[in-house]
C-alpha cells in the first residue's frame, strides 16, 4: 500500500508539472495521432492533451483496424495501397514491400508534410477515404491540414498468436518516418518484450534509426516524455529509446 500511495503521488506530481515542462515544446507544431487496436484509450486522451499543452495542435486521430495489422490481410492492403491513390507527382519508395511499410509510406506522403510540401486536400481526402472505405482505417473527421510530425499509440505485450502485428506496427512507423519532421511510437508496459512493436522497433538498428520509442505511456511520465521526443526530433535530435522496458 505505502508503494501504491508513492507511486500515485509521483504520477500526480508530474501530472502537475506537465504544463511548465512541456511549455512552448511544440509550439506552432501540427501533430496527426496514429492508435493501433490494441492502444487504451486513456492514453490516446492523455497524449492528445500533452500534446496540446506543448502547443500543438492535433489535425486527426486516424485508428488503424485489425485488418491493417493481420498478416492474411497483407496482399489486401498492399492492392490497395498500390492503387492509383498515390498523390500526383509522389511516388511510393520500392523498399516499401511489406503491408507496414507500404502504408506508412502511403500515409506519411498524404498526411505529413517534412522535406516536401502537403499534398492538396482533395488528394489526402482520397487516400483516407479509400484506406477507410475498404476497411484499414477509420476516424471521426478528416485532417483539414497536414501535419510536421506523428504519434503512434500502440499497447502492451503480446501473446503467442500475435503472428506480425507488432512487426507491421513498427514498420509503419518507419515507413512514415521520411515524410516529416519525426516519429514517436509509444507504448505500454510490456511494449519492449517479445514481438510487441517496440521490441521489434528496438531489436532492428534501421528500424530504432528512424523511429523514437517510449515504452511506459500508461504513465504520466512516459505520456510527457512521448511529446517531450516529439519536441526533441521537430527540433533536429535523432531518435531514441525511453521508458523503463527493455532496451
Amino acid at each position: 500500500n505505502e508503494l501504491n500511495e508513492r507511486l500515485s503521488a509521483a504520477g500526480e506530481f508530474d501530472g502537475a508539472m506537465a504544463p511548465k515542462i512541456l511549455r512552448d515544446t511544440l509550439r506552432d507544431k501540427a501533430v496527426v495521432i496514429f492508435r493501433t487496436p490494441d492502444a487504451a484509450d486513456d492514453d490516446v486522451d492523455a497524449v492528445l492533451r500533452l500534446v496540446g499543452l506543448g502547443g500543438a495542435t492535433t489535425t486527426a486521430t486516424i485508428a488503424l483496424t485489425p485488418q491493417f495489422v493481420e498478416a492474411n490481410s497483407s496482399e489486401k492492403l498492399l492492392s490497395v495501397v498500390n492503387s492509383p491513390i498515390v498523390p500526383v507527382g509522389r511516388q511510393l519508395s520500392t523498399a516499401s514491400l511489406d503491408q507496414g511499410s507500404a502504408a506508412g509510406d502511403l500515409l506519411g506522403i498524404a498526411l505529413l508534410r517534412g522535406k516536401q510540401p502537403a499534398v492538396p486536400d482533395d488528394q489526402r481526402e482520397i487516400v483516407l477515404s479509400t484506406l477507410r472505405d475498404t476497411g484499414f482505417i477509420s476516424y471521426d473527421a478528416p485532417p483539414v491540414d497536414a501535419a510536421d510530425t506523428a504519434v503512434i499509440i500502440t499497447g502492451g505485450s503480446l501473446g503467442d498468436d500475435a503472428g506480425n502485428r507488432g512487426a507491421t506496427v513498427a514498420r509503419f512507423a518507419a515507413g512514415l518516418s521520411p515524410h516529416g519532421g519525426g516519429i514517436v511510437l509509444a507504448g505500454r508496459d510490456g511494449s519492449a518484450t517479445g514481438t510487441a512493436a517496440v521490441a521489434v522497433t528496438r531489436a532492428d538498428a534501421a528500424l530504432s534509426d528512424a523511429v523514437s520509442t517510449v515504452d511506459d505511456v500508461d504513465l504520466e511520465s512516459g505520456r510527457i516524455t512521448a511529446a517531450l521526443a516529439l519536441g526533441d526530433l521537430l527540433g533536429g535530435g535523432q531518435p531514441g529509446r525511453y521508458g523503463i522496458g527493455q532496451g
